[in-house]
């Protein structure tokens, strides 16, 4: 069995005023996680939340970085310094304007599609090999600005779906873990 440590990163925005946001869909999965664990989160000096436990026989830190969405890749890059996990053994959960809402995708490195995000952790690793479980939210409808819609709650329609949703991110999360991004890839796709 291999001991190496993950480093699970959902993203998204902390508070009350974000929590129900499209663009804490990662924050969201990470509780499923976290809940499977199971393990609380607790606040860490690396500005971010933690829980630790064991999924899928692995060993794995789950983080919700503290800082707003574009300044995730300073605690992220703090916590793959402090347990000295490479870009192969972190999963980072986000939001996807580009996939349909309900649809996820798991990959290996890309670009961040204007993800601010993305940006950050890319930007504060120092590389893109890293792997990604994104999950799909839609696009804004209308001329809506981007911008607004992730930060806008899922309608009362998504709101429903999404507990499966959820649950079957999570699912692909630990099966990169477990397997590999192809396994996982072959699993969920």
């Amino acid at each position: 069995m291999d001991d190496e440590r993950w480093l699970i990163v959902g993203l998204g925005n902390p508070g009350p005023t974000y929590a129900g946001n499209r663009h804490n869909a990662g924050f969201m999965v990470a509780d499923v996680l976290a809940a499977r664990l199971p393990a609380s989160f607790k606040r860490d000096r690396s500005r971010a939340e933690l829980a630790t436990g064991r999924l899928a026989g692995q060993p794995v830190t789950l983080a919700k970085p503290l800082g707003f969405m574009n300044l995730s890749g300073g605690p992220v890059a703090a916590l793959r310094n402090f347990y000295k996990v490479p870009p192969d053994r972190t999963v980072v959960i986000h939001d996807e304007l580009d996939l349909p809402f309900g649809v996820l995708r798991c990959k290996t490195g890309g670009g961040d599609n204007g993800h601010n995000g993305l940006r950050s952790v890319t930007s504060s690793l120092g590389t893109r090999d890293y792997h990604r479980v994104r999950v799909g939210i839609g696009r804004p409808p209308g001329r809506m600005d981007p911008a607004d819609f992730v930060l806008r709650d899922f309608s009362p329609a998504e709101r429903k779906e999404l507990p499966v949703l959820l649950e079957l991110a999570a699912d692909m999360s630990e099966a990169v873990a477990a397997r590999g991004v192809s396994a996982a890839q072959n699993d969920f796709h």
